[in-house]
């Protein structure tokens, strides 16, 4: 499977930027070991993958993909030669040789020529540019939620994606998962009645990922790191500790805090059990606690109420004790409530149900690595594909712009557009640092 279905090194060449075309030499011979020969999967079945982004999520999902059969992990990509190499190694003692290539650029590694597929854990603002570019190059993406950083370049990846047919993975894990599979599938099949609410409980203020609260000190970025790159489409600012590797995630200039990292989990399973997948709230308000000094700028405690066009009310809360963890559908005739590790109903025996086989029944997955490397085989649409994530990443944007304008948002799914607010409308989409631009 070590080519590009349906798109070709050339066209990709003569797409590339020409300095990249000229720099990328290209193997003519690919060694058997890289073929994965000696494997129980024939060479001809083998996924060819890299991963692009190292510095938190990249080396879990690297890891499951080493660990699925059929695939063949051939390069790793990052700006930053510490977590790059820590990658290649990773790789390289998988297979016990030296062979894993290492990439700054991303350019030089979609024209290769020989990978089928890519996974993406780079931050949020980045998201819709890798993508695409990763799509256009005519490689399947395994790519992390949430979906991107705009409500606007969500929609161009979509596009994206169905235009240059790929199959599309989202991290949007909890749906290969037992316990969140069946308490959706109770709520579709009617187990609790008409549903009258729904609760979705968030985490709230941030997280110490990288140990570097308090370190806003700017200094001159790290010799291995390519910072201005790692800017990007961003806005600039000067380098510290705090604003980059993993606490990245809550400034707004690259992400949008605990809202927009959980909402494609337990909203996205909010959506699966209300058959919501392709559609959208009609109104969306509320309100945010921001820190009020340092460089992080996003909420930290929220509370977003939205209304569908069937009248059922979702609240998305994080730092509000009476909304529990995870995802609770309400309805007329009990509850049923799952979180990670978690999943109880009322009445009690609800979780004990067994759907029948005239039932309704929804995408089952128990590993979301084996599920995307199926269908990259396969061409069929993977459990969390581009469209599902986009519409549960679009709740915490329109969530986010509620918040930031003080305003109820009339929302119109089906055109994606806010009606008769052009100050919110603006707010979909988010101006590029130049000379970056949104990949066609």
């Amino acid at each position: 499977m070590s080519r590009l279905r349906g798109y070709t090194r050339r066209t990709f060449l003569t797409t590339a930027p020409a300095a990249i075309a000229g720099a990328v030499a290209f193997p003519s011979i690919v060694k058997a070991s890289a073929l994965g020969l000696n494997g129980a999967v024939p060479p001809s079945d083998r996924v060819v993958m890299a991963g692009i982004g190292f510095g938190m999520q990249g080396p879990g999902n690297m890891r499951n993909f080493l660990g699925t059969p059929g695939v063949q992990w051939v390069a790793v990509c990052d700006l930053d030669d510490e977590p790059l190499k820590k990658a290649k190694d990773i790789v390289d003692t998988k297979y016990g040789t030296t062979d894993c290539k290492t990439y700054k650029d991303y350019r030089e590694l979609f024209a290769r020529g020989d990978l089928d597929a890519v996974s993406i854990a780079v931050p949020d603002h980045w998201h819709a540019i890798l993508s695409i570019e990763a799509v256009r190059a005519g490689l399947d993406v395994f790519g992390e939620k949430p979906f991107t950083h705009s409500l606007r370049e969500g929609r161009a990846l979509c596009n994206a994606v169905k235009r240059y047919g790929r199959v599309w993975q989202t991290g949007s894990w909890q749906r290969s998962e037992d316990n969140f599979h069946r308490g959706a599938e109770l709520v579709a099949n009617g187990r609790v009645g008409r549903i009258l609410r729904v609760e979705v409980g968030l985490p709230s203020g941030f997280t110490d990922f990288a140990r570097t609260f308090g370190q806003e000190k700017i200094e001159n970025p790290p010799a291995g790191l390519d910072y201005d790159r790692w800017l990007g489409p961003a806005p600039y600012s000067p380098y510290c500790r705090a604003r980059v590797h993993m606490n990245w995630r809550w400034n707004f200039d690259y992400a949008g805090g605990q809202l927009m990292d959980w909402v494609g989990h337990h909203l996205d399973i909010a959506h699966w059990g209300l058959g919501f997948d392709r559609t959208g709230p009609v109104e969306v308000k509320g309100t945010g606690e921001f820190p009020t000094s340092g460089i992080y700028n996003t909420a930290k405690r929220f509370w977003v109420e939205t209304r569908y066009a069937d009248g059922t009310p979702i609240i998305v809360a994080g730092g509000y004790p009476e909304i529990q963890s995870g995802t609770k559908w309400i309805g007329e005739t009990g509850w049923v409530w799952v979180d990670r590790g978690g999943f109880e109903s009322q009445p009690a025996h609800l979780v004990q149900e067994i759907i029948g086989p005239n039932e309704k029944r929804l995408y089952r997955s128990r590993d979301h690595f084996q599920n995307f490397v199926d269908c990259v085989r396969s061409r069929a649409v993977t459990i969390a594909p581009a469209e599902v994530a986009h519409r549960s990443a679009s709740v915490g944007h329109l969530g986010v712009i509620a918040i930031a304008t003080g305003r109820t948002i009339k929302w119109n799914p089906d055109t994606e557009t806010i009606i008769g607010d052009p100050g919110a409308e603006r707010l979909l989409s988010r101006a590029y640092r130049a000379p970056y631009q949104l990949p066609a």
